[in-house]
C-alpha cells in the first residue's frame, strides 16, 4: 500500500465534485466537524459505555469514551508523525502524511456510532435473538451471507453502514466522508462469513460494494474473496480503543467502590519501571483528593502506552504497509506494559464486567431489547396486522420498511434499535407494555 492512496479526500457519494488539487487540510478536519454536529453522535451520551449511566457518579458514556478516543488517537498520531520526520522515513510523502492525525481523531470519533443501547450487551441480544430466539424463524427467507450477518451483529460494521448507507430521504453516500476517514474506521475488513469464533466483521452485505469502492480507490488489497487488508491507520484507532476502555474502565470501577485505592494504584503503578513509579508516588503524595490521585496515574500510563504504541507502529511498519496481518499494537509493547495492561483486562472481565450493576444492565436491557426485536420484526413482517400498522406509525421515516426483500426489512428494524440511546428505548418499552400512558 502506498501513502499517496491511503490519505485521499475523495468523498463518498460526492465523488464528481471531487477535486485532486483541493486543501485536503480543511477537509479532513470538515469530517471531524461534520461528526461532532451530527445526531448519531449526540446520541452516544445516552448510551452505557460499562457502567448504568449517572446517580451520584459520573461514569463514562459512550460520547465521553468517544472523545477521549478521539484525544489519544489524535496524540498517538503526532507522536507517530514526529518519529516519520525526525527519522526521515516517507521523505516525499510528509505532506501527505501531517493530515494522519485528522484522520484518525475522526475514526476514533466515529467508532462507536453504530453500538446499540445499553453497552455490548446490546450486540449480543440482537445476535442471540436470531441464533437463539424468535429470528431463527427468518433462517429460510435470507442467503446464508445474510443469516452470518445477523447472527453475528457487529457495531463496527453497523458503524460502517450508519456513515455510509443512503437512508430514505437522505443523501447518496450518507454523511460524505472522506474515503480514508471511512478506511480507517474498518477495524474489521472482512465479511460476516470470516468472523470468527469472536463474531467480528466490518460490513454487512449491504455495504460491501460501497466498501470495496473505498478500498479499491484507496489501493487496500483484498487478500482472499472476502477478506481485506486493514488500512494502516486502523491500528492507531484501534490502540487508541484499547487504551482508553481498557484504563478509563479502571478509574471508573474506583469511583464506584468496585476497586480500593490500593487496588487502583497497584494495576496502574504496574505499567512503570521502579524509578519511574517512585516518582509518581510522590507525584500522588502532592494530592489529598483520592480520584485526583487515580486521576494523575491514569494521564501517566496514557502518555506511556501512546509512546509505546507509537514506537510499535513504526517498528512494524513494512508488515503493515504490506497488508501483513499484526497483533494490535498493545500487543506490541514492551514489557511491563504489556503485561500490565494484560492483567488489566483480566481485571476488568473477573472484577469490573461482572459487577453487580453491570450485569443488572445487561440483563434489563436484554429484556427491553428482546421486547423491541419481537415487537418490530412482527410489524415490519406483517405489516396488514391491525397492531402492526398502529406500531409502524412510529418508525422513524428514515428506515425502509417497504423494503422489497426480507433482509432490507430486517435492517430497517435494526437501524432503528441500534439507534435508540438507552432512556429511548427503555419509554418505548414501557409505552408499548402499557406501563407508560401520556397524561396518565
Amino acid at each position: 500500500m502506498n501513502w499517496e492512496n491511503l490519505i485521499s479526500d475523495k468523498r463518498l457519494g460526492l465523488e464528481e465534485f471531487h477535486d485532486k488539487n483541493s486543501q485536503m487540510r480543511s477537509v479532513f478536519q470538515r469530517d471531524f466537524d461534520r461528526m461532532v454536529f451530527s445526531s448519531p453522535f449526540r446520541r452516544l451520551q445516552n448510551k452505557t459505555q460499562v457502567f448504568p449511566l449517572p446517580g451520584s457518579v459520573f461514569v463514562h458514556n459512550r460520547l465521553t469514551h468517544s472523545l477521549e478516543v478521539s484525544t489519544v488517537g489524535r496524540s498517538m498520531s503526532r507522536e507517530v508523525l514526529h518519529r516519520i520526520i525526525t527519522r526521515n522515513l516517507f521523505p516525499s510523502q510528509t505532506h501527505i502524511l501531517e493530515h494522519i492525525p485528522d484522520i484518525v481523531a475522526t475514526a476514533c470519533l466515529c467508532h462507536d456510532l453504530g453500538n446499540p443501547p445499553f453497552g455490548h450487551s446490546g450486540e449480543k441480544t440482537i445476535s442471540t435473538w436470531f441464533s437463539e430466539g424468535p429470528g431463527r424463524d427468518l433462517k429460510s427467507e435470507v442467503s446464508e451471507r445474510q443469516w452470518a450477518d445477523l447472527i453475528n451483529f457487529e457495531g463496527n460494521a453497523n458503524s460502517f453502514r450508519l456513515l455510509t448507507h443512503q437512508f430514505v430521504g437522505r443523501r447518496k453516500g450518507g454523511f460524505a466522508m472522506t474515503y480514508s476517514t471511512l478506511g480507517t474506521l474498518v477495524k474489521y475488513p472482512w465479511t460476516s462469513q470470516h468472523a470468527g469464533d469472536k463474531g467480528k466483521f466490518g460490513f454487512f452485505e449491504s455495504e460491501e460494494g460501497l466498501y470495496r469502492k473505498v478500498a479499491d480507490w484507496l489501493g487496500i488489497p483484498e487478500l482472499n474473496t472476502g477478506v481485506f487488508a486493514r488500512h494502516p491507520l486502523v491500528y492507531l484507532m484501534e490502540a487508541a480503543d484499547d487504551i482508553c476502555y481498557q484504563i478509563m474502565d479502571i478509574e471508573d470501577a474506583h469511583k464506584l467502590g468496585i476497586l480500593s485505592l490500593s487496588e487502583a494504584f497497584e494495576y496502574l503503578l504496574a505499567f512503570f519501571q521502579k524509578d519511574k513509579r517512585d516518582k509518581l508516588l510522590r507525584g500522588t503524595g502532592y494530592l489529598d483528593d483520592p480520584n485526583e490521585k487515580i486521576g494523575y496515574l491514569r494521564s501517566n500510563v496514557i502518555g506511556e502506552m501512546v509512546a509505546n504504541c507509537a514506537d510499535a507502529f513504526l517498528e512494524y511498519i513494512d508488515p503493515i504497509m504490506n497488508g501483513e496481518k499484526v497483533s494490535p499494537l498493545v500487543e506490541l509493547m514492551p514489557d511491563p506494559q504489556k503485561l500490565a495492561y494484560r492483567e488489566c483486562s483480566n481485571l476488568a472481565y473477573n472484577r469490573i464486567y461482572c459487577a453487580p450493576d453491570v450485569v443488572d444492565v445487561d440483563l434489563a436491557g436484554g429484556r427491553i431489547i428482546n421486547y423491541l426485536l419481537d415487537v418490530l420484526m412482527e410489524a415490519v413482517l406483517n405489516p396488514e396486522k391491525n397492531y402492526s400498522m398502529l406500531l409502524l406509525t412510529k418508525m422513524p421515516k428514515q428506515y425502509d420498511i417497504n423494503a422489497p426483500t426480507i433482509y432490507g426489512k430486517i435492517q430497517a428494524v435494526l437501524d432503528h434499535i441500534s439507534g435508540m440511546t438507552d432512556v429511548y428505548a427503555l419509554d418505548l418499552f414501557r409505552k408499548l407494555n402499557g406501563h407508560s400512558l401520556p397524561a396518565v
